[in-house]
C-alpha cells in the first residue's frame, strides 16, 4: 500500500532529528520531573487510545492485534519508568526501546497513509519512547547500571521465546519471528528465515553493547 511517506526524505530526517533535539532542549531548559511525568502519562494515554481505536474500527481480531511486539512492551516500560522513575523499568526500556524503537524510526514499517491516525500513532509512540529515555538520561534521572545489558538481553530472549510459542500456536507473526516485514528493514540484510533470527540475536547484542558503551565506567 502506498503511504505517501518517503524513507530518508526531508520529513523523515526532521522526525529523526526532532526525536534527539527535543529531549536535549527539555533537559536543559525545562523542569525535568514534571515534564517526564507528563510525557509518560501522554505515552500511556496514546497507547490506550490506540487500543480503543483498533477495537472500534476493527473489532476483536484475536489472536491478531495483541501487544506482543517488543515495542509494545517498551512503550509501557518507558511510561512506567518516566512516571515512577523506576530503575528496573528504565533499564529494560533503555535497551529495548532505543534499540527497537530506534530501528523502527530509521526503517518505519508503515501500513497507512502518511497523515492518517495509524501513522501518526506510529510516530508518536516510537518517538515518545526515544524522547523520554533520552530526557531521563540527559536530565540526570536514570542511567543503566552494571550488568544491565545482560539482564535486558536475557529478558528480551525470554519475551521472544514466549512470543515465538504464541506464534507457533496461533499462526501469528509477532516480532517478525516467522517472516520479515513487507517494508524494507534491517532484517533484509540478515539472510532468509530462520537464519535472520540468529543474525538478529547478534545484531541485538551489538546494539545493546553500543548502548552500554557510554556508561561502561
Amino acid at each position: 500500500m502506498a503511504t505517501g511517506f518517503t524513507n530518508f526524505g526531508a520529513l523523515h530526517f526532521a522526525i529523526l532529528g526532532g526525536s534527539v533535539a527535543l529531549p536535549w532542549v527539555l533537559s536543559r531548559f525545562a523542569p525535568v520531573r514534571p515534564v517526564r511525568i507528563a510525557l509518560g502519562v501522554a505515552l500511556a494515554v496514546n497507547e490506550v487510545v490506540w487500543y480503543a481505536y483498533r477495537f472500534f474500527v476493527e473489532g476483536w481480531r484475536l489472536p491478531q492485534g495483541l501487544p506482543l511486539q517488543l515495542c509494545d512492551a517498551s512503550v509501557w516500560l518507558t511510561a512506567w519508568a518516566a512516571i515512577a522513575a523506576s530503575p528496573r523499568a528504565f533499564e529494560l526500556a533503555y535497551y529495548w526501546g532505543l534499540a527497537g524503537a530506534g530501528m523502527a524510526l530509521i526503517t518505519p514499517d508503515l501500513w497507512a497513509p502518511c497523515w492518517s491516525y495509524p501513522t501518526l500513532y506510529f510516530w508518536t509512540a516510537h518517538c515518545g519512547i526515544v524522547v523520554i529515555l533520552l530526557l531521563m538520561i540527559w536530565g540526570g534521572v536514570a542511567r543503566p547500571r552494571c550488568g544491565s545489558m545482560w539482564r535486558a538481553f536475557i529478558a528480551a530472549n525470554v519475551f521472544g521465546l514466549a512470543t515465538g510459542l504464541f506464534n507457533l500456536a496461533f499462526k501469528t507473526n509477532y516480532m517478525y519471528l516467522c517472516r520479515k516485514p513487507v517494508a524494507s528493514s534491517l532484517l533484509d540484510v540478515l539472510g532468509p528465515w530462520p537464519w535472520y533470527l540468529l543474525a538478529g540475536e547478534g545484531a541485538a547484542l551489538l546494539l545493546f553493547w553500543l548502548l552500554w558503551l557510554p556508561f561502561r565506567r
